[in-house]
C-alpha cells in the first residue's frame, strides 16, 4: 500500500507564516524588520505567491473613507495608504496617486454621499465636494448630480509589491517555500505545522491562509468566531479603443449595509480599465467560474447556520447580483449609471477574483479585520479589501503580536456592524 513518508521535523523556527498572499508576505517582512536575525519561514500551498485575493483585485490603494472610525479597517487603511505609497515610491515600484470620484447618480443618493463625506472627515481624509461640472472636468464622461473627490486614492500592482516583500524578506534571511500546504497546527512547545511532506517546528505560527484561514484555525483546535464564505467578484475590461471613457477611478455611492462597494470603474497601472466587481456566492473557496464546484465547500456553507441567516437577510441583493453575473446587459446597465457612453461592445470578460468574507453564526458579515491571538499562534481570520492597501500596517501589527505575545493597542473588533 502506497504511503507518504513524512520527513524528520526541521530545526525549530522562531516564526512560521502560513499563506503567501500580500498579508502573509508583509508579516514575514515585518517580523524580520522587527527581529533581525530571526529564523522565519513562510509556506504557500500554490506554486507561486499572490495567487488568489492578492493577484486578482483592482489594484487600488484605498483612502479609508468607507470604514467605521476607530476600527481596524479605518486605522490600518488610512495609515496603509501612506505607508504603501511610500514603500512603492522608495523602491521605484509602478504606482500612481490619481484620486477617485464617488458619484451620486440621483438625488436619493445625496444623503448617503454626505454621510460618507462626514465619515471620511472623521478618519482624517481630505475630501472635495464637487458639482456635476466640477466632476466632469476630471472625468468628462461621468454622469452624476454630485460627487466626492478623494485625492489620496491610488493604483498599484499588488503582485509586484508582494514580490518585493518576498525579496527583501529573503535578503534579511527569511525563507519562502511554495508548493507546501499546511494541514494543521499542533499546539505545544514548540508548535508543529503539519504538511503532507513534513512537520515544521516553530515557536510561533501565523495563519494568513486567506480563503482557508478558518479551516486551518479549526483544524488546529482554535475556536474561530466566524466562518469564511467565498464571494466571487467578476470583472470586465474596457476595449483599448474605449479606455478614454475613464481617466481614473469612478465609484458609486455604496450600500451602507454591505461591505461591498458596488460595481465601479478602475484604471490600472498598465493603462487598462477594469469594470467590476459584482459579488456572487462562489461554490468553491477558489471558485473563479460558475462551473467551479466543491461538494465539501458547499456542504460547509449549507450546514453553517450563519449562511442561512445571511441568505434570509440579503436574498434580494444576492439574487440581483446573480442575475447581473448571468446577464452582461445588467452589468452594462450598472456601469452606464456612472458612464452612459459605455456599451456592451465596449466590454470584454476579464479575470475574476474571490473574496474571503467572514460571517458569524448570527449571519452578520464581519465588517472589520478579524485577528485572533492564542498562545503560540496568531490567526488572521478576516482580511478582505482594503487588506492589500493596509498590508504593511496589518503585517506590523501581527508581527508585534507574535514577537511580544500581546495585541498592541488593539481596537475592539466589530462583527457585522453596518456602516452608518
Amino acid at each position: 500500500m502506497a504511503h507518504t513518508t513524512m520527513r524528520t521535523p526541521s530545526p525549530t523556527y522562531d516564526f512560521v507564516v502560513i499563506g503567501g498572499g500580500i498579508v502573509g508576505l508583509a508579516t514575514l517582512w515585518s517580523l524580520l524588520s522587527l527581529r533581525p536575525g530571526a529564523r522565519a519561514l513562510l509556506i504557500e500551498k500554490e506554486p507561486q505567491i499572490a495567487a488568489h485575493q492578492t493577484g486578482r483585485n483592482s489594484g487600488v490603494i484605498h483612502s479609508g473613507i468607507y470604514y467605521r472610525p476607530g476600527s481596524f479597517k479605518a486605522r490600518f487603511c488610512v495609515a496603509g495608504n501612506r505607508s504603501m505609497r511610500a514603500f512603492c515610491a522608495e523602491r521605484g515600484l509602478p504606482h500612481e496617486v490619481c484620486g477617485k470620484l464617488i458619484v451620486a447618480t440621483d438625488a436619493s443618493e445625496i444623503e448617503r454621499l454626505d454621510a460618507l463625506a462626514a465619515r471620511g472627515e472623521q478618519n482624517g481624509i481630505a475630501i472635495e465636494r464637487l458639482s456635476l461640472a466640477e466632476a466632469q472636468a476630471i472625468e468628462p464622461h461621468v454622469r452624476c448630480v454630485a460627487a466626492l473627490r478623494v485625492p489620496s486614492t491610488g493604483i498599484v500592482d499588488y503582485r509586484l509589491v508582494s514580490q518585493r516583500f518576498r525579496e527583501e524578506a529573503e535578503q534579511a534571511g527569511g525563507e519562502v517555500r511554495t508548493g507546501v500546504r499546511a494541514v494543521r497546527v499542533v499546539a505545544g512547545d514548540p508548535q508543529v505545522v503539519e504538511t503532507p511532506q513534513e512537520r515544521i517546528l516553530a515557536r510561533h505560527v501565523v495563519n494568513c491562509a486567506g480563503l482557508h484561514s478558518d479551516h486551518l484555525a479549526r483544524q488546529s483546535g482554535v475556536s474561530a468566531p466566524a466562518r469564511v464564505i467565498p464571494f466571487r467578484g467578476e470583472y470586465y475590461e474596457l476595449a483599448p479603443g474605449q479606455r478614454h471613457l475613464v481617466r481614473g477611478l469612478i465609484y458609486p455611492v455604496p450600500d451602507p449595509s454591505l461591505p461591498f462597494l458596488g460595481v465601479h470603474l478602475t484604471r490600472m497601472v498598465d493603462g487598462s480599465v477594469h469594470a467590476g466587481p459584482n459579488a456572487v456566492l462562489a461554490f468553491r473557496r477558489e471558485g473563479y467560474r460558475w462551473a467551479d464546484l466543491s461538494v465539501r465547500d458547499l456542504a460547509e456553507i449549507a450546514t453553517f447556520p450563519g449562511a442561512w441567516r445571511l441568505a434570509a437577510t440579503y436574498w434580494k441583493v444576492g439574487a440581483a447580483e446573480a442575475l447581473r453575473s448571468l446577464s452582461k446587459a445588467r452589468f452594462v446597465e450598472s456601469l452606464r449609471r456612472l458612464v452612459p457612453d459605455i456599451s456592451a461592445e465596449s466590454l470584454r470578460p476579464s479575470e475574476a477574483g474571490v473574496r474571503a468574507q467572514a460571517v458569524d453564526r448570527a449571519g452578520r458579515l464581519v465588517d472589520d479585520f478579524l485577528i485572533l491571538s492564542v498562545p503560540g499562534s496568531t490567526h488572521v481570520l478576516n482580511a478582505p479589501s482594503p487588506a492589500a492597501t493596509a498590508s504593511i500596517e496589518i503585517g506590523r501589527y501581527v508581527a508585534e503580536t507574535a514577537i511580544y505575545g500581546r495585541e498592541p493597542d488593539a481596537p475592539p473588533v466589530a462583527s457585522g456592524a453596518p456602516k452608518e
